[in-house]
């Protein structure tokens, strides 16, 4: 019998519809959307990183942040360069993040191998940055990251007021503020402000296309004139200036026109989605999510509900999660869930249903 995994890709690719993530596409249907694109806009191609669709990108990304933009092939290496820029400045490489930071967990230990990073650890587990956890952090910094959200925490996010607060410590202390924004357009709904009011409060950010904006790929830096120049020389040394990014500008510049407006309506419906869940055996963490992107948790066993999880694709046509995993209390499962416009289309209320079919049975 085939494993979960590649039964969960086949019935993927055969499903008619999908509730989470975003809709499966061909390769050919997705740059056949993206060559429409260029046409209406009338581009030409990028070279190195400047001009055509990054330039139009980049200037896009200065209005709604009210700052600068710098574009890169990717978050791994522009936060490394983002955190290389504050270390040389300020001639320390200790630098404070989250032990959940993406940085930590998913990077095969880059930032220390490639750039002498020695982590502080602004919070531990799922605990979000504070201006208290950055006093808690003795001694010289090079630069304080937070991740808005912390994703391997359920994607949560501290308060307005606590955001407002660790910024005017961290400005206090002298300590530059980079904010791993990979999931900032999910966020920006969660305190009701504008990108720019948030990209205010730090020193750098970071933002992703690929994910909420269902790009190809492609990340940005947001800062000042002299720290962009500074970032992409280390873009430059790292092997980040491609020859052509049209395809990666081009996927960005329609996800922010017609997914970033809808946002806020993601985050209502899986805040629906979230309520139902409790009386049928599952809870969402965070219980009320702060994103589109949250956690469930349910009893039972990995292998039981993905069973049951590839039963309810294959009747329904429907994609759904995917594949559960054993947590870290014996018994239980999660899974993570990233509510898209596809789940628009659909009533918060049956999706509920189908969840406790598949995750309590």
């Amino acid at each position: 019998m085939p494993d979960h995994l590649t039964r969960f890709r086949g019935l993927t690719a055969a499903c008619d519809a999908t509730v989470f993530w975003h809709p499966v596409e061909t390769p050919g249907a997705a740059l056949r959307r993206l060559a429409d694109l260029a046409d209406e806009l009338d581009v030409s191609w990028d070279q190195y990183g400047a001009r055509g669709p990054v330039a139009m990108l980049e200037e896009q990304l200065e209005a709604l942040f009210g700052k600068p933009a710098a574009f890169f092939p990717s978050g791994v290496m522009a936060q490394q360069s983002a955190l290389r820029v504050w270390c040389d400045r300020s001639g320390t490489s200790r630098v404070a993040m989250p032990d959940l930071s993406h940085l930590l967990v998913h990077e095969q230990d880059g930032p220390r191998r490639l750039h002498g990073f020695q982590v502080e650890h602004l919070t531990t587990g799922a605990e979000v940055a504070t201006a208290e956890a950055l006093h808690g952090v003795v001694g010289r910094l090079g630069a304080a990251l937070v991740e808005l959200p912390l994703r391997d925490a359920g994607c949560l996010l501290p308060t307005w007021q606590e955001l407002t607060d660790l910024s005017a410590a961290a400005r206090h202390r002298g300590v530059p503020l980079h904010v791993d924004g990979a999931r900032i357009w999910e966020s920006q709904p969660f305190w009701g402000t504008s990108l720019a009011e948030i990209a205010a409060l730090s020193d750098s950010m970071y933002v992703s296309f690929y994910k909420g904006l269902r790009g190809i790929a492609g990340a940005a830096l947001i800062g000042s004139e002299d720290f962009l120049a500074e970032a992409r020389v280390w873009r430059t040394r790292m092997g980040g200036t491609l020859y052509r990014s049209t395809p990666e500008a081009l996927a960005a510049l329609l996800g922010l026109r017609e997914l970033l407006p809808r946002m806020g309506e993601c985050l209502a419906w899986a805040r629906t989605l979230a309520a139902e869940l409790p009386a049928l055996g599952i809870i969402a963490n965070p219980a009320q999510p702060h994103t589109p992107t949250f956690l469930l948790h349910a009893d039972g066993t990995d292998d039981a509900v993905n069973e049951r999880l590839l039963g309810v694709m294959e009747r329904e046509r429907l994609r759904m999660t995917g594949l559960w995993r054993a947590s870290r209390e014996p018994g239980r499962v999660m899974t993570e869930v990233a509510v898209s416009t596809p789940a628009l289309d659909h009533e918060p209320q049956r999706i509920a249903q189908l969840l406790a079919e598949v995750a309590v049975g």
